[in-house]
């Protein structure tokens, strides 16, 4: 029997109350993005970069509800940060 490795919503949610992020219960994968980009920081924003690389970059498969939130939420809002800190 062949296991794969899936990142849902559930462990969107784990990573990011790990890095610190508070999330409501039941949140779902696009609300827990909307969280964490709200008053990101430099700090911050290096946990979640390296958090969405580590997933991206990573064998595991996203599944299309978090894989959506992630471009939909954090890429652009790491984006801007990062735009925002070298202008």
């Amino acid at each position: 029997m062949m296991h794969a490795d899936l990142i849902d919503q559930d462990d969107l949610l784990g990573h990011l109350r790990a890095l610190g992020f508070e999330m409501p219960a039941g949140a779902t994968a696009e609300q827990a993005c909307e969280y964490a980009v709200r008053g990101l920081s430099e700090a911050r924003v290096k946990a979640l970069r390296g958090m969405v690389e580590q997933m991206l970059t990573g064998s595991a498969t996203i599944l299309p509800a978090v894989r959506q939130a992630i471009d939909k939420q954090l890429l652009p809002a790491l984006a801007q940060f990062k735009a925002g800190t070298t202008a």
